[in-house]
């Protein structure tokens, strides 16, 4: 993929969202464009940030992501390739670039950002986004150990949202929307490019595994587990925050 072409290719793939955009702005709402040349100026910036990341995602993080996984697999790092056990290095990987991309994740931290506000505080920034990063870095990591053993995606799919079901009958209800958004913004522009990679690298790694079949999942298992997680530390911040009056009351 050369430099030209990913630019021809990213400018149609956001004229859609200028020609939605503007389409409202003057047919629908009939409003003047304001501050027009700053709104020309920001799309042209969004058009070549998007062509430059996406020429180094596939010429970078794609290669690399595969690389790792393919190291990883390696019989310098597996001593016994038939035991589930022996590939806890990918294991380690796994969460530690799941928990690392997520951090990273600008849209993560734009929402953590509002639901801070809106929560008049009680909802930390820092904290919401470890929480989230944890889900990931568990899910991606359970991922791993499914694309391994090769159980089917969907036992850990329908198990994975029995649990949160559970949670979402017992947690605030004003949290419920937070974590099931915050399960979507965790697959945006850092972390799918880097875990799909690990994922199909992984499984063209491993024998007997599909690419096609066991490289996908894995961004299932990232958009999954973080509501968990985010459930889970409302849940356990509430109950702290009941617990201290009470010790200090005693």
């Amino acid at each position: 993929m050369n430099l030209m072409h990913t630019f021809i290719e990213t400018f149609w793939d956001v004229m859609p969202i200028i020609l939605v955009l503007f389409g409202f702005q003057i047919a629908i709402l009939k409003q003047k464009i304001h501050n027009l040349k700053r709104i020309v100026v920001g799309f042209i910036l969004v058009w070549i940030g998007l062509a430059l990341l996406i020429l180094g995602l596939e010429k970078a993080l794609f290669p690399l992501g595969k690389l790792m996984a393919t190291q990883l697999t390696s019989e310098h790092f597996i001593k016994d390739a038939s035991n589930w056990a022996s590939y806890y290095w990918i294991y380690i990987f796994a969460a530690s670039i799941g928990f690392a991309t997520t951090i990273a994740e600008p849209s993560l931290l734009a929402v953590a950002i509002k639901a801070n506000q809106v929560s008049g505080g009680f909802i930390k920034i820092w904290p919401l986004r470890i929480a989230v990063a944890i889900g990931v870095a568990i899910g991606i990591s359970l991922g791993s150990f499914r694309i391994i053993v090769g159980i089917p995606l969907h036992y850990f799919i329908i198990t994975g949202y029995m649990i949160v079901l559970i949670q979402t009958y017992f947690a605030p209800k004003n949290i419920v929307a937070l974590a099931y958004d915050s399960g979507g913004v965790t697959t945006s522009i850092v972390t799918v490019p880097i875990i799909a990679a690990l994922g199909l690298g992984l499984s063209g790694a491993i024998e007997g595994r599909s690419p096609l079949i066991d490289g996908f999942g894995l961004i299932a298992f990232a958009s999954l587990f973080p509501i968990m997680s985010v459930m889970a530390y409302v849940q356990l911040t509430q109950f702290f925050n009941r617990k201290e009056p009470q010790t200090k009351h005693e």
